[in-house]
């Protein structure tokens, strides 16, 4: 009888200091109702959360929080964005916080979209008002990432936030190594859209760079059938800006940008390239042997030296 009792002892001390623990790590950190913006990056497991919660000074114990989210089976249910959180929150309401919705949006933009494109995005997610966004952006220089925005972000906010992006990433080793080859930064960021356009990864992107610095060096044209689709337009019938096929007909469109009838750039970027793009540029070589390109309909590149084995690659390779 003394041994149930002793066991039974044991068990509630064990309860009660389990209890005590829970009530201990569950509660607020503080009394401190100061609102901080806390931002959970896609793809961030709990285990990251719980150490970035700890270091905002959100919650008492890392262990505490990720035993509370298992307990809880609240793993799936913690969105990616930014959040407002205090000390003064205990972690039920903090990870409550955390399943109810962001205050900001993640809005990608892909690479090589015109800004028509990013308006139109930007409208379906933000609703913002496309006139005024084609009006304040410069194409070629609204550097295309997933950015996180506030629902309430402003024209003006979103318009300095990819300007930024693409002063960053666009850095002062990119720019030089583009003017040690004859470019101004202007011409490198027009060649970098083409070659987005043209090019499918980061080695493609460094031949069609080299083939068409080359052409620039040599005065031969471009011949760059995505400034084609750029001149033409939205397509109704495809709905899209790019035109999947180009004819001998769409060759001959009047227009500064069409390389088929003018032997120098277009006047200015036909899309937002990547950073893989402008890279490609920077490390152009003009010394290549090839003076083509072409891509078959499997996604593959190939390379000719003269016109004759640059016509071989098309009727060998459909």
């Amino acid at each position: 009888m003394r041994r149930i009792i002793t066991v039974i002892t044991i068990i509630t001390i064990i309860i009660f200091i389990f209890y005590g623990w829970w009530n201990s790590q569950s509660s607020p950190v503080s009394g401190d109702k100061a609102v901080k913006n806390f931002v959970i990056p896609k793809g961030v497991g709990v285990s990251e959360i719980a150490k970035k919660l700890k270091q905002e000074g959100l919650i008492k114990s890392e262990l505490f929080f990720k035993f509370y989210i298992s307990q809880n089976n609240l793993a799936g249910k913690i969105q990616a964005g930014s959040f407002k959180l205090s000390p003064s929150m205990s972690v039920a309401e903090i990870t409550k916080n955390l399943q109810s919705g962001s205050e900001d949006i993640w809005i990608t933009f892909i690479e090589g979209w015109r800004i028509e494109e990013f308006a139109d995005k930007l409208n379906q997610e933000l609703k913002i008002d496309k006139s005024k966004f084609l009006k304040l952006s410069k194409e070629g220089y609204m550097f295309p990432d997933t950015y996180l925005f506030p629902k309430e972000a402003t024209v003006e906010y979103i318009v300095d936030t990819l300007r930024k992006t693409f002063d960053l990433r666009f850095n002062e080793d990119l720019r030089q190594k583009v003017r040690s080859k004859g470019l101004t930064e202007k011409e490198a960021v027009i060649l970098a859209s083409l070659v987005e356009r043209e090019g499918r990864s980061d080695k493609v992107r460094r031949e069609v760079a080299s083939i068409l610095l080359k052409r620039i060096n040599i005065g031969m044209k471009l011949d760059v059938d995505a400034t084609v689709q750029y001149a033409l337009g939205f397509q109704e019938d495809e709905k899209s800006w790019w035109k999947r096929h180009i004819t001998k007909e769409d060759k001959e469109i009047k227009s500064s940008f069409n390389t088929y009838t003018n032997r120098d750039l277009p006047p200015s970027p036909i899309c937002n390239p990547s950073l893989s793009s402008l890279q490609a540029v920077a490390d152009a070589d003009a010394a290549t042997p090839y003076l083509y390109y072409y891509h078959d309909s499997k996604g593959n590149s190939h390379y000719a030296t003269d016109l004759d084995e640059h016509n071989a690659n098309v009727a060998n390779n459909p």
